[in-house]
Formats: C-alpha cells, structure tokens, sequence
C-alpha cells in the first residue's frame, strides 16, 4: 500500500508536508512585519535591577575602548622619536615611550577582562531573570490561552528564542557596544590628528553603510521566518512525542516523519538564504570598508612624503582608520544578531504580555474561615473560547450542601467536566454565576478558591521524580505519615511497597513505568493528601480493573466523610450511594433524585442505568 503523501504529490495535488510548510511561510511573512530592535527594550527592566554590573560594565567598556585608542597615541609618540628630524634614537632615549606603550597595553588587556566578565556575567543575569519570569508568567495564564497557542509553541519561545537573546546579550551586545565606541572615539580622535583626512574618510560612509541598510531588512525578514517554521516544526515534534504510542500504534511514524522533515527543510531554505544575503552584507561591507582604507593611507603617506604631517601622525591616523573601519564591519556582522535577537524577544514579550482571562481581582474578598464546603451554579451559561455558539452549559442550576455527596452522570458532552472547571475557575461563565462558601468565585483570589478543592481528573497526569514527590506535589508541607496515610486510603500501600525503593522510587517521565490503575490510585492519593474540603473526582476510577475498583471505591467512601463530594461517573454502579444524583444533558440538569427515585422516573438516567444494568435496574 502506498503512503498518502506519494500518492497526493503524483496526483499533482499538495501533500501534508508541502500544506504544512505552505501555511508556515504565510505565517512567517505576517509575523515578520511586525519585527523591529525596539524589542529588545523590553529588557531593559531586568537590566534595571542590576545597576551596580550594568555601571561596571559601562565603564570597562569605556575605559578598553579609550585604551585601545590610547594605543595608535602611544604608537605615535615612538615613531615621532624615531624618525623626527631632530631625533638621535638610543635605547636609553626610547625606552620611556615604550614604557608608556606598554602600560597602555596592561591597561587594554585589563579593561578587557573586566569588560567581558562585567558584560557576560550582566547578560546571563539579565537571560536568568528573564527566564523565570517568563516561565512563571506562563504558568499563570488560564486554559483558554492554550487553546488558541501549542505548547511547542510556547516551549520554543521559552527556549530557543530566549538562547538567541541570550548569546545577543553574552556575546554580540558586548562586540556591538565596544565597536560603537571604538567608531566615535575613532573618528573623534581623527579629526584631531587630521581633518582633512577625517573628511575624505566621511564621504565614505555612505557607501559603506548603504550595504547594511540594502540586506539589513531581508536579513530580518528571512530571520523572523526560519525561527517562525523552526518553532511550528518544534510544536509538531511535541504533539507527536507526546502521543507516541499512538503513532506508533497506527503506523503513522513516517507521516510523521514527513511532516517534521518538510518543516525542518522549509526552515533549512529560509536559513540558507537568510546566511546568503548576510554573507554578501558582510563581505560588501568590509571590501568597501577597507577598500577606502587603502585610499585614505595612500593620501595620507603622500602627504607625508610632502612634509604636510609626521610619519608619527600617518601611522597614528592609518591605526585609527583601521580600528574605525573595523569597527564598522563588525557592526555590520552584528546588526544580523540583534535584528535576530529583537525578532526573538518580540516573541517572548507576546508572551509576557498575554493577559491571563483569570486572575485576582484588585481587591478579592476572603472566602469565610473555617471553609463550609458548600458550592452552587446561578443560572451558568458558558461557552469555550472558539466555540461562541456551542454553550457547554446553558442556564445550569445546582447548589451542593456541605458534607453532601453529589454525583453527576449523562451522556459524554453533557458539560459534566465543565462543571468542575467553572468550580476551579478555569473559567469564568458568560452569565450567571459560581458561588463557593456564599462568594462568588470572580470576587476572590483563585488561589484561594482552589486551595479549597481536591481534584482527581480522568488523566491525572504524573510528574518525574519519586512516588512521594508526585504525593507530596497535593501538599507541599505534608509529612511522611501525612503521605502514608493518603498511600494507604488510596490503596497505593502494596505496589508502592514492591518497587525497588518503595515511595522512593523514581518512576520516571509521567510515571510511565507505572501501570495505568497504579498511576490512578497515586493521582487519588495526591489528592487525599491535599485535606480539602472539597473532593471532585471526575471518573476516579475509570483505570482500574474490578477488583482495584473496589478497594478504592471503599477507600473514597470512607474519605468522602466529611467533605464536599462531586463525583463525574460514566459507570452508574460508582454512583450508587451518592446523595443525590444529577443528570445532566446538553449543559442542563434534567433529572434529580437517588438511584431508585431516578429508575422509577423512566426518563434519562432509566435509560442509562438499562443499558449497563440490564432490565432488572
């Protein structure tokens, strides 16, 4: 059997990698206009709390630049001595002047190595700071955002685009800033040692700096569309990895392949033309640079030769000259970093500057203490993000007593899942409102209103790091016998004892050396650790088998005691001894009672509860 790509590419028609790589051009070129080195302004707040470095790098940077030019003065003064008309050299006579030179040097070399350390180390600082920050803003942005943005996405910004700014800031900042120093110190002191020849070299300028301007832009616009595709490419990887099993599973590996492959081709193109055009930028540049340094030097030693100036004076111009135009060609070599850097900081400060949907209010009202327990839905219609006319609840009305256990059943989309995320507020409705302990969830601090709930989800997901790290992650401060007795409610207690290092054990990247019933029981012992008063289990149970069923069922009743419970159940059998029962149906509450009274009813939940139980329910 052929691959569907193969057979789309003979039929003429684009395949999936050629789709794929289509839409990330057009993407790469909308992104791409918006690109400009104001972006790197947006460091300057980190910079800012880091003044002491940021002084002492100023001033190395001032005093390697003025050294290196006290070096063409130096260099002067000795050949003045050497070859003035009055001079009669001798060692004795010439040794102070290279005396002078050489403290110039110590003092170059000194002011160098602070520079750099006082530079770099700012920079890393700068990059560390800027790192943390954005990290923590990502985990502050609500759902919604990673509904409208991939993870790969993000990861790639957090990542690769933030490595750019990082080797902008260790690395090119440094050259950047000592060569813009290096050309005004430069022609400042040309001027004062010739300026005739200062002004022959400033009609020059022009037609060194036109290259720079001419390939400036496509260098920007072609760097802006390789880290665009390289990123979608990364946001693809992700996706793929992270369902690895199924790919594998369907056979999908080398369409995924494909995919990935034309993503990182299309990318390599861009690149290669983005080096071309920096390469004819840079070697322009420098041939036109040095090109007019050859002119200058051949006027210069006429000039000498007629009298008109010291052989002292051409060495110490022609030195200048070389620094200046030296430093021109390596600001033409570092333009394309910061026109990198400033695409990729543009990137990261769309991140930072996402508005999470959910936040605290300025002033939240403090949820009552102790905590009751006690949740309600006001005429709640809510829809998701992209989904506008597709409400997942709509006028939902529900109120849950303290200590009352409540369960919710219906078919899958009935908004069950939606309920414990508008009680999390993961969202916000677009009417009604989310009552927790008499306040309304938008009055008060998130936090605080999360504090007060346990969730175990049907795929609690796990994190690397031992047993009791992924226990303890419920409850930061919980003791050893807190997660012990959470171990033993979930009845994690046996297979925790059997592995190598008991709750010790490392069980890897989302705990995949665990079997699914295992990872389940450990997400419910995070969450029995948490002490909330507030339990909402959302198919606790899905993952294990009959037998484990049980024990955990009889576990979560006896942790039920006391607390708050909602229970989202598919099997009707887990929902038996709730309170009440819910039964909900395109985002309303069309059915309550208990089992038996629901049965008697003959409506949803008899429907329900025939196809699993059989006539006899």
């Amino acid at each position: 059997m052929s691959e569907p790509g193969v057979d789309a590419a003979v039929a003429g028609r684009p395949t999936a990698g050629q789709a794929l790589a289509q839409t990330l051009d057009e993407a790469a070129e909308r992104r791409a206009k918006s690109r400009n080195v104001r972006a790197l302004g947006h460091l300057i707040p980190f910079a800012a709390g880091h003044r002491i470095d940021a002084t002492a790098a100023g001033v190395f940077l001032v005093t390697a630049a003025a050294s290196s030019l006290g070096l063409t003065g130096a260099a002067r003064l000795v050949v003045d001595h050497l070859t003035g008309p009055d001079a009669h050299p001798t060692p004795q006579s010439i040794a102070p002047w290279f005396w002078a030179l050489g403290a110039v040097a110590l003092a170059l070399a000194l002011s160098s190595a602070l520079r750099y350390f006082f530079v770099t180390k700012l920079g890393e600082r700068i990059v560390a700071d800027l790192r943390k920050a954005t990290y923590s803003h990502i985990l502050s942005l609500d759902p919604a955002f990673f509904l409208m943005t991939r993870t790969g996405e993000v990861l790639s910004r957090l990542t690769t685009d933030i490595q750019i700014v990082e080797n902008l800031l260790t690395t090119s900042i440094s050259v950047s800033l000592r060569n813009v120093l290096m050309l005004v110190g430069g022609l400042a002191y040309m001027v004062i040692v010739s300026p005739r020849l200062t002004g022959l070299v400033l009609i020059t300028f022009p037609v060194v700096i036109a290259p720079l301007f001419l390939f400036g832009r496509q260098v920007r616009k072609l760097t802006a569309s390789t880290q665009d595709q390289f990123a979608s490419a990364i946001g693809h990887a992700g996706e793929t990895l992270d369902a690895l099993e199924i790919v594998q599973a369907f056979g999908r590996e080398a369409s995924g392949a494909a995919i990935f492959g034309w993503a990182v081709e299309n990318a390599f193109s861009t690149s290669l033309r983005r080096m071309g055009a920096r390469a004819l930028m840079t070697g322009a540049a420098i041939a036109l640079v040095f090109g007019g340094v050859v002119w200058i030097f051949w006027l210069g030693v006429t000039a000498s030769l007629n009298g008109e100036m010291t052989w002292g004076t051409l060495i110490q111009f022609v030195f200048l000259a070389v620094m200046s135009a030296g430093s021109v060609g390596a600001l033409g070599e570092t333009w394309g970093d910061v026109q990198k850097a400033a695409g990729a900081m543009e990137r990261v400060s769309e991140l930072l500057n996402a508005k999470p949907g959910i936040a605290a209010p300025a002033y939240p009202v403090a949820l009552p203490s102790p905590p009751r327990g006690e949740v309600a839905l006001e005429n709640v219609t809510f829809a998701y993000p992209g989904r506008p006319d597709m409400p997942a609840v709509r006028g939902l009305s529900l109120s849950v007593k303290p200590g009352e256990r409540v369960a919710l059943v219906g078919p899958s989309g009935a908004g069950k899942s939606t309920v414990f995320r508008l009680l999390l507020r993961f969202y916000d409705p677009q009417a009604g409102r989310v009552v927790l302990d008499g306040v309304d969830v938008r009055e008060a601090d998130p936090v605080e209103v999360r504090a007060r709930m346990a969730l175990v989800a049907q795929e609690s997901p796990l994190f690397s790091g031992s047993a009791l790290d992924n226990v303890r992650f419920g409850r930061e401060d919980a003791s050893l016998e807190d997660v012990q007795a959470a171990v033993r409610a979930a009845q994690a207690e046996g297979f925790l004892a059997a592995l190598p290092e008991g709750i010790d054990t490392q069980i890897g990247e989302r705990a995949r050396s665990l079997s699914g019933g295992q990872r389940q029981r450990l997400a419910i012992a995070r969450a029995l650790v948490r002490h909330a008063p507030i339990l909402l289990l959302d198919e606790a149970t899905s993952a294990l088998d009959a037998e484990n069923e049980q024990l955990v069922q009889r576990a979560l009743d006896e942790a039920m005691v006391g607390h708050t419970t909602l229970v989202i159940a598919h099997r009707l059998a887990t929902v038996l001894k709730a309170d009440r029962i819910l039964v909900m149906d395109e985002g309303r509450v069309v059915e309550e009672g208990t089992h038996h009274e629901l049965v008697a009813k003959n409506g949803l939940y008899a429907r329900l509860a025939s196809l699993q139980f059989g006539e006899a329910a």
